[in-house]
């Protein structure tokens, strides 16, 4: 046996006892962090071990590692220097400016409880007083042929997704890689599908059960999430079963199912659960069951000098897998451990979750169903936009609420929730402001113990200390508390509570008017930039203008857009810019299928052009043919790899019925047919969309003309709508608005010509296309610029650009090509590669004018 030495002896003739921490994860560093602030620096010293090379990073943050699309994994050997405040909570510079030894790479093997030491697999040995253990967890890999190459090596191809090792692995396997299958649908399998998915891989997602993220969601609200990513492009197996992976020359070639039906694939990511690192643990002599249970003060029932902490603990029979009562339990052992609170206990927690899960913000606390006859249940449901949420009460208490897609009324919700409080008599109030004045809670109406952000346990009251120590800046508040720099759902209460303590008068935070979050420059300068370098591919804006060069997914898009814009003649493409809609020219559907829509130039059409759908239609057995709320036909349920044969069968131009373009103009009959026409509407509004078809924008624009005041085409609630009016001339409204927003244009001008009426709406869309923010619509971008200002600029040509604009807005025309004619060959590998999912295509009836099936 080693012998121990003696205890530091300190300058004032005092000793410090002896810390050990056994893991270096988000829980280790966290109990950490509070131990510290607890004065823990001049009572231990303190040696931590972790098993990975690194400080302690963030894992919520691996699934935008993996969505790096520069497929730059992070260096093992230069870790300790990698600049990303985001990623790294803890670098190894902090462990040395907090006088705390970190072995990092060295992981423990056995505790001797008795001599009160650890010991390494490097072959150290570490004499403790205390010894904290937050060995975390593993993923879990359930049992299948073809997983392991040997005992301790995956199958090449294979991945877990828990470690900054296995983001890196993915990284360099996804160059080659075409076709994911990723087993698991829980909140890391969804998360492991949106990284894969950025690099322009065909995903699908296997889940055991018909319900997504069935530890957070019931069914109702799994069928909105899985909508909604469906509408991302993942393809999902939903009560299916993987059984092998295959395997082909050594690597991963297809995997399996219960059924025995196979998927091709080159890539597989299990993310079947987890879990908890409890075997040395066992090897102690600690008593373990799920994970190492421990008492309310978060010790060891067989070691009142062993404390716990983590997704390794076990306390009253739970397990907790989400940073909040982790936190919580970190806040109590520091407490107990540093005698800032001797007494201090832990007694479970009530869940919280706040999430954004690939993008979509879901939310979930308490019992996800009601549980008795007795319970109170509200629930709203608006699946065309996303939405589920749900509230369960039980005698005047909330005990559970759900939300998927709007999680505006969470912190109201967690505070009912936390507190117990009284609620409103009409239930309804909980979800939605009825528009009294007393409807709306404000931020600064929360208590300061409200948690704001869950991923990093930031409190009101610590946004609103930040805000008293100096902070002027919703950014400086995020960068101080790290608030928001988790999964990113909680920003927008960040914001709220921040300008509230601010009282309104806070410094402007620069990241508000960046174009897009990945390059800190606003549009014009942006714009400027691009100019001046001639940049004109969207990697090569990330080299020039991006902090460190690095790559930005969720800025991709808007960049394409911006310089196809900028650039329509010599704009170098780059496929993994765009979304799966944009790559192949159709809309996806829920089922994996997409959607086909030919343009019918103002809503004509011919017989013989009638004749041509009709006919595709029954060669590649389309499922339903229907009209758009457009005026054209839409064919739905068309396989990917069938895009390319219908569009050279149908013959026809694309419909742009996609993307973030010029889409249609509706028309009605006008002066060819009806008695009440006071102008050609159906010629002004072919000519209008002829002209300015496919033109790329920061969000769709729809337009239409009509051909009196009756305004039978709708043309007052359009982003651009044209109304023919007495005395030949025509009325031009601009930033009307008719889905989830209501707005009636405003009168831009009124002109006297056809031509005039062509010219003017050529120049607000060019107008619109280079000051616009990226996915702001008209009917946002009008109000913001002022209709004056725009009847200034656009009509009056008070800063003399009309010209300019015009000339720009004819070079697009002039660039155009249609993308059915241009890519009868496969621009990228898998772009038209078949990729649905194993379920049936919905078979849709065919209805008589009645509505009955006929």
């Amino acid at each position: 046996m080693t012998a121990l030495a003696e205890p530091e002896q300190q300058t004032d003739g005092g000793s410090r006892a002896k810390l050990v921490v056994v893991g270096n994860g988000m829980s280790g560093a966290r109990a950490l962090e509070e131990i510290l602030a607890r004065g823990g620096s001049e009572l231990f010293d303190i040696t931590v071990f972790g098993d990975e090379p690194y400080g302690n990073y963030n894992r919520i943050l691996l699934s935008e590692v993996l969505a790096n699309a520069a497929g730059e994994a992070v260096d093992n050997e230069d870790a300790d220097g990698f600049d990303d405040d985001e990623l790294f909570l803890n670098p190894v510079d902090w462990y040395t400016d907090n006088g705390i030894t970190l072995h990092a790479g060295v992981r423990i093997v056995r505790i001797d409880r008795h001599a009160k030491v650890v010991m390494g697999d490097d072959g150290s040995v570490t004499g403790y007083d205390t010894l904290v253990l937050a060995t975390g967890s593993r993923s879990f890999f359930p049992p299948m042929d073809g997983m392991w190459a040997s005992k301790t090596d995956l199958t090449p191809g294979v991945f877990g997704f828990r470690s900054l090792d296995d983001a890196n692995g993915m990284l360099e396997h996804v160059a080659d890689a075409r076709t994911a299958v990723v087993i698991g649908g829980g909140l890391l399998g969804l998360e492991a599908a949106a990284g894969l998915q950025a690099h322009g891989l065909a995903v699908h997602v296997v889940h055991p059960t018909e319900v997504l993220m069935n530890q957070q969601l019931e069914a109702s609200a799994s069928k909105v999430l899985r909508s909604k990513l469906e509408d991302m492009g993942m393809h999902m197996h939903l009560g299916v079963k993987t059984s092998e992976i295959l395997v082909t020359d050594g690597a991963v070639s297809g995997v399996r199912f219960t059924d025995g039906s196979d998927l091709d694939c080159d890539m597989v990511v299990v993310t079947a659960g987890i879990r908890p690192n409890i075997g040395l643990a066992v090897l102690s002599g600690l008593e373990t069951q799920r994970a190492i249970v421990v008492d309310d003060r978060m010790r060891s029932v067989d070691d009142d000098d062993i404390f716990v902490v983590g997704e390794c603990a076990q306390h009253r029979g739970e397990v907790y897998g989400v940073v909040g009562p982790l936190w919580e339990q970190a806040a109590v052992l520091a407490d107990v451990i540093t005698g800032a609170d001797p007494d201090a206990a832990y007694h479970g927690s009530r869940l919280t979750t706040k999430l954004k899960v690939a993008g979509v913000d879901v939310a979930q606390m308490g019992v996800k169903t009601p549980e008795r006859e007795s319970d109170e249940f509200v629930q709203f449901s608006e699946t065309g936009r996303g939405v589920y949420q749900t509230v369960i009460i039980r005698d005047g208490t909330l005990i559970g609420a759900t939300l998927v897609g709007d999680v505006s009324k969470v912190a109201a919700l967690t505070q009912a929730f936390d507190s117990r409080s009284a609620l409103p008599e009409e239930r309804v109030k909980l979800l939605f402001d009825l528009g009294s004045a007393d409807d709306s809670a404000s931020a600064a109406d929360l208590p300061d113990d409200t948690q704001i952000c869950n991923c990093n346990g930031v409190s009101k009251g610590d946004l609103v200390g930040c805000v008293h120590d100096g902070a002027e800046t919703v950014s400086a508040c995020m960068d101080a508390t790290r608030a928001g720099k988790g999964c990113g759902s909680c920003k927008g209460l960040v914001r709220e509570v921040v300008e509230a303590a601010l009282g309104g008068a806070g410094a402007e935070d620069p990241a508000d008017s960046y174009y897009v979050p990945g390059i800190p420059l606003d549009k014009p300068t942006l714009m400027q930039e691009i100019r001046a370098q001639e940049l004109k591919s969207v990697s090569a804006v990330f080299a020039a203008l991006a902090p460190e060069g690095r790559d930005d997914v969720a800025s991709k898009m808007g960049l394409t857009a911006l310089l196809r814009m900028m650039w329509p003649d010599d704009y170098v493409d780059e496929r993994d810019g765009r979304f799966i809609n944009d790559r192949v020219h159709a809309n996806i559907q829920r089922d994996g299928t997409f959607s086909v829509v030919p343009r019918m130039s103002g809503g004509v059409t011919s017989p013989d052009q009638l004749r041509r759908i009709a006919d595709v239609a029954d060669k590649h057995d389309i499922p339903m043919v229907k009209l758009t709320g457009g005026q054209r036909i839409d064919l739905l349920g068309v396989p990917k790899e069938k895009l390319q044969e219908v569009w050279a069968d149908l013959e026809m131009p694309s419909g742009w019925a996609y993307g973030k373009s010029f889409r249609t103009v509706k028309t009605c009959v006008g002066t060819d047919f009806c008695r009440f026409g006071l102008g050609d509407s159906t010629r002004l509004g072919i000519d209008i969309e002829e002209r300015f078809k496919g033109i790329e924008g920061p969000a769709k624009m729809k337009l239409a003309v009509s051909g009196c005041p009756r305004n039978c085409a709708e043309s007052m609630v359009k982003d651009v709508g044209i109304v023919a009016v007495e005395g030949g001339q025509w009325q031009i409204y601009v930033g009307g608005a008719a889905g989830a927003t209501i707005r009636k244009g405003d009168i831009l001008a009124t002109v006297d010509s056809h031509d005039a009426a062509v010219q003017l709406t050529g120049r607000f869309l060019q107008y619109y296309r280079e000051h616009a923010n990226w996915l702001e619509r008209t009917y946002d971008f009008v109000p913001r610029m002022g209709l004056d200002y725009l009847i200034g600029v656009i009509v009056d040509d008070t800063e003399g650009i009309a010209a300019e604009l015009d000339e720009r807005m004819q070079a697009a025309v002039d660039a155009y090509v249609d993308p059915w004619a241009a890519d009868q060959d496969e621009a990228t590998p898998g772009q038209f590669h078949d990729a649905l999912p194993l379920i049936p295509l919905p078979q849709v009836p065919v209805r008589s004018s009645e509505g009955a099936p006929a």
